[in-house]
């Protein structure tokens, strides 16, 4: 691992400019994009990094060296690319330890009217609910707000009335899966502007905000962990994640055709369909063998009626899910699926099929810079990450993105109130 120190040496002058940095440590794969906003508000994507990852599983450290040298590659090469030293960043975070739950809080409005002050009051009480001691607070994420019994304010500040009331989704992670990524991500010579949770990520780079007016299921499948989120009247609802997605089409095409991890990986992406009615024609194709063998035919019939039963499965298990979470009959957009796994042909109308509503891939738009690049559902947590890093810099907390950082920065509140007292 190159120092810190030789990394600066390397970088132009150019790293005085206002960048903000993804970190995408993903199960398969770790992307490092750096982002500027012009001088027209819109984001410009000027550097991509990507290496593949190590030390991950299902979204969580298992080998802290292996995960180190994979950031270390794709954030050396973000930096070549783009010319910019890059000394902070934000980070995403999925995995089966996230958990999540509903929450309120109530308290009186001193003066009236709604103050800053009555927002960080009524957000603590939000807050503060019983959690495993393992656990810690990643995100509160504002539903609405209710000011003497009248529902469905959105923004607060301002308002008369005599009683505040916040409605929110908690979001919680394991404690020690938070601090062995900003661990790594330190020992890189990095510090973590914030952890965000995955598909919250994604949905500012995905999601129409018609969409999150109407209801809608945001699912975003990656390599370890296919992650969910429902908007609704456009507030964040429910959150879960499924620990099934691209690794297990993986491992089921390397099982049933007996060749190594890295070819099924590479015949998945380049022959793999998701719905086996949907190939017209038949096509042969040669499956390096394990050891010595000589390399096997296979058809691609054979080969989707591998990966069929497997998103099949992962897309019952999500509408059960829906189910359980009782949104199923209220996502009137219906459903929007990104993240590399979602990639594959058919997979779109395999989902249709099972969830019986409207399907659509979700890429990240209206990017500039490296846009043919990013334009691509493997990056929509990345593109994510730089729009809620721009959001949360340019609104601070007033645009709904409550959080509470899982490391030992500055507490949410001193920023809400460093960002008020700067803005008001």
């Amino acid at each position: 691992i190159h120092s810190t120190r030789s990394r600066e040496l390397k970088m132009s002058k150019k790293s005085d400019r206002n960048t903000i940095v993804a970190l995408d440590i993903g199960t398969s794969k770790v992307v490092a994009m750096v982002g500027e906003v012009n001088e027209n508000g819109r984001l410009e994507v000027v550097g991509i990094g990507t290496s593949p990852s190590r030390g991950m599983r299902r979204g969580v450290v298992v080998n802290i060296e292996s995960t180190i040298q994979s950031i270390q590659k794709a954030v050396e090469e973000a930096e070549l690319m783009s010319g910019v030293r890059i000394s902070s960043v934000y980070v995403g975070i999925a995995g089966s330890h996230v958990r999540s739950l509903s929450s309120h809080g109530i308290v009186a409005i001193r003066d009236k009217e709604v103050t800053a002050q009555d927002l960080e009051r009524v957000m603590d009480a939000a807050r503060a609910v019983a959690i495993p001691a393992d656990q810690r607070i990643l995100h509160v994420l504002p539903q609405e707000y209710v000011i003497d019994s009248q529902e469905g304010i959105r923004e607060p500040i301002g308002m008369s009335g005599v009683r505040l009331e916040a409605r929110v989704h908690l979001v919680t992670a394991a404690h020690g899966a938070a601090q062995n990524i900003i661990k790594c991500v330190e020992r890189c010579g990095l510090s973590v502007e914030d952890i965000i949770l995955e598909q919250v990520a994604s949905s500012y780079a995905v999601l129409e905000e018609d969409e999150k007016e109407l209801g809608v299921c945001l699912v975003d499948i990656g390599g370890g962990t296919s992650d969910i989120a429902v908007f609704l009247n456009g507030a964040i609802h429910h959150t879960a994640v499924i620990p099934i997605a691209g690794d297990q089409v993986t491992n089921d095409i390397a099982l049933g055709v007996r060749t190594p991890t890295r070819h099924a990986e590479d015949i998945k992406i380049r022959h793999g369909v998701a719905l086996q009615k949907l190939i017209e024609q038949e096509e042969t194709i040669d499956v390096p063998a394990v050891g010595e063998r000589e390399a096997l035919s296979l058809s691609t019939f054979v080969l989707s009626s591998i990966i069929e039963p497997r998103y099949a499965e992962l897309f019952a298990l999500i509408l059960d899910e829906l189910q359980r979470s009782g949104y199923e009959e209220r996502i009137g957009a219906g459903i929007v699926l990104t993240g590399g796994t979602s990639k594959m042909q058919g997979a779109i109308e395999l989902a249709e099929e099972i969830f019986h509503m409207p399907v659509r891939l979700g890429m990240p738009r209206d990017v500039g810079g490296l846009r043919g690049e990013v334009e691509n559902p493997i990056h929509s947590t990345g593109v994510g990450l730089l729009l809620y890093g721009i959001a949360q810099q340019a609104y601070g907390e007033r645009k709904g993105v409550h959080h509470a950082p899982v490391s030992s920065s500055e507490s949410l509140w001193e920023r809400i109130k460093g960002w008020f007292n700067g803005n008001l």
